[in-house]
């Protein structure tokens, strides 16, 4: 495997982090642009500093209450994990981000009330950041830019405010289709209740109410746990996937085949192929893999909700592994 920010990607060539003179820049310091002009300082939101912290003390918190815990509340946590896994996944990044396959309304209600388990921002929001990543990945206009370290990737751009270019970047794409559908004005809307309603209301009161579950152990495990849980896996994509890996379809990017950001994150650790070919319903080359977004988005067609999915043809897939792979596979 490559090593943490072995390369990043500018116009197609691969280049180190910092070879363009920059030096690396932590959080709230100041970081020159390419051009050696100007330099920005991002400013830390501590409310967002705050915030985490506690979730995370809450969570390891939580690791002692397992034990404690009936059986079934264990399987209820991580049942409501694998909702909220597919609300990002196979809602917010393969349907809304990607267009990849087309949903009816059910299961669009469905993956929207999974998002809002998710509490990683609205549709809209997630996508919105999710595209100026595709478009501008690895550079100052990419919310997460990877060339900026693990952490920062990971959770540090959480801690700061956008770098301008994300924000002036991302006013240039056009995000109209995403409201146009109904289904993301309305959780749009209702967010902030959806949340409360879906994150931590429902995962707290079901063990309680239908098991006897103590409140305590219900809130933190299926919540509290649960949660933080979901959000590492997700951040996973965009730090270890985009650093440690093979890169079997482009090497000349950043974004890597990472089989334990898979295991973790139901199917979308497989990033080199992903960000080659970002309108691939599945996310990876289809065959006997661990894709667990796929299967359930293959088991909703066979149910008639899901239509249209797009795949990367096999001579295409291919083609470009002998033009730009690494020859790892």
């Amino acid at each position: 495997m490559s090593g943490p920010g072995a390369s990043c990607a500018v116009d197609g060539k691969e280049r180190s982090p910092f070879a363009d003179g920059r030096k690396e820049s932590s959080l709230g310091s100041k970081a020159e642009s390419s051009e050696g002009s100007t330099r920005y300082r991002q400013q830390i939101v501590w409310r967002n500093v705050v915030l985490m912290t506690l979730l995370h003390i809450g969570a390891v918190y939580s690791l002692s209450l397992i034990p404690k815990a009936q059986l079934l509340t264990l399987i209820w946590a991580y049942l409501c994990f694998l909702m909220t896994a597919l609300g990002v996944t196979a809602g917010a990044h393969r349907l809304w981000s990607h267009r990849s396959y087309k949903a009816k309304l059910p299961l669009r209600m469905f993956l929207a009330a999974a998002n809002s388990m998710a509490f990683q921002n609205d549709i809209f929001e997630w996508c919105r950041d999710h595209r100026v990543h595709h478009k501008y990945s690895e550079t100052d206009a990419d919310p997460h830019n990877a060339c900026r370290g693990f952490f920062f990737s990971h959770i540090g751009w959480l801690f700061v405010r956008k770098h301008r270019d994300v924000i002036e970047k991302g006013r240039k794409l056009d995000f109209t289709d995403l409201l146009d559908d109904p289904v993301v004005r309305f959780q749009r809307k209702y967010y902030k209740s959806s949340v409360v309603l879906m994150c931590f209301v429902i995962p707290t009161l079901v063990p309680w109410y239908i098991w006897g579950e103590s409140l305590w152990n219900s809130y933190f495990l299926a919540s509290i746990l649960r949660y933080t849980v979901s959000l590492n896996v997700t951040w996973l994509v965009n730090s270890a996937a985009h650093m440690y890996g093979n890169r079997p379809y482009d090497k000349y990017i950043g974004p890597r085949q990472n089989a334990f950001v898979t295991l973790g994150a139901i199917g979308e650790g497989f990033h080199n192929y992903h960000h080659t070919f970002p309108f691939d319903y599945s996310a990876s080359e289809l065959g006997l893999k661990f894709n667990p977004t796929t299967w359930f988005i293959d088991f909703m067609f066979w149910l008639g909700l899901v239509t249209d999915r797009k795949q990367a043809p096999k001579e295409m897939i291919l083609a470009r592994k002998e033009r730009t792979g690494d020859g790892s596979a």
